[in-house]
């Protein structure tokens, strides 16, 4: 049974739509990378920030990332066994802490990282747990870094490269309704489809945090962005107590998007 979702009182949007319309040069002022950064500022959202990176290889900017990372990082990074795997990997953790860092204030010794019980990673500073919400998601060259001063946050990228097995991959993780869609379309149509309804589904598991606990396809994406809307705040019956900003911010290199806990109205 695919879920049936909700949307949010007219006064909850209309708050959150003022809160995205307000301060952007302020909050977006400590983004604002260096020339010789291989991260830029991409998109704001209300209190928001989302950051490119950029993942086409460089030895110099990995060499320069390598440095910003800890020992267990470091760990990590050697057993990746692919060299891209390794390079997406270090850009985006060293770009990742140079963000975080100059938001909270803290030196890059005194930040670490944490999973929580699914696996979601948390920032900690000097071992305590650090009022900040971040995450991360990468796809061929491209690099997306979401950061929120407060609730859940997901954000996923994937090129639109074409994929093996398209078919069983709609077959997974969409709803009838959307799958029927999906398969009326042909060619580049529904791969342009397939990648934005993907790309706002793992954003959305991504922010709820519980991993494979979520039947992606019984979350079914409101209509009105499926015909095409690139903001929507709704409900969804497997989640009843939460509202979310689910809001598409692919470009034509790219397919993206980004999921917020919506915070009620005060």
């Amino acid at each position: 049974m695919t879920s049936r979702y909700s949307f949010v009182a007219k006064e909850q949007i209309d708050v959150f739509h003022r809160r995205a319309d307000q301060g952007h040069h302020r909050r977006i002022r400590w983004l604002m990378s260096d020339t010789d950064c291989w991260w830029d500022p991409f998109k704001s959202i209300g209190d928001i920030a989302v950051v490119h990176v950029d993942l086409i290889p460089d030895q110099g900017r990995e060499a320069e990332a390598l440095a910003w990372l800890d020992g267990e990082e470091h760990s990590r990074w050697q057993r990746f066994q692919s060299p891209v795997a390794q390079r997406r990997y270090v850009l985006c953790r060293a770009a990742l802490r140079a963000i975080l860092c100059r938001q909270i204030g803290c030196p890059n010794e005194s930040l670490a990282f944490q999973a929580a019980n699914h696996g979601k990673p948390f920032a900690l500073v000097d071992g305590l747990p650090a009022s900040i919400s971040f995450n991360v998601s990468h796809s061929g060259n491209h690099g997306l870094i979401a950061v929120a001063p407060t609730g859940r946050l997901g954000v996923d990228v994937e090129e639109r490269a074409p994929r093996r097995n398209l078919e069983n991959l709609i077959e997974g993780v969409f709803s009838p309704r959307e799958k029927a869609e999906l398969e009326s379309l042909d060619g580049c149509q529904q791969l342009y489809a397939f990648f934005r309804s993907w790309t706002i589904k793992e954003a959305l598991v991504k922010a709820y945090g519980k991993g494979l606990s979520m039947k992606v396809s019984e979350l079914e994406i409101p209509e009105d962005m499926r015909r095409g809307a690139t903001r929507c705040i709704c409900q969804f019956s497997q989640i009843p107590d939460t509202a979310w900003c689910l809001e598409d911010i692919g470009t034509k290199a790219f397919a993206a998007a980004v999921a917020h806990e919506v915070s009620p109205p005060s």
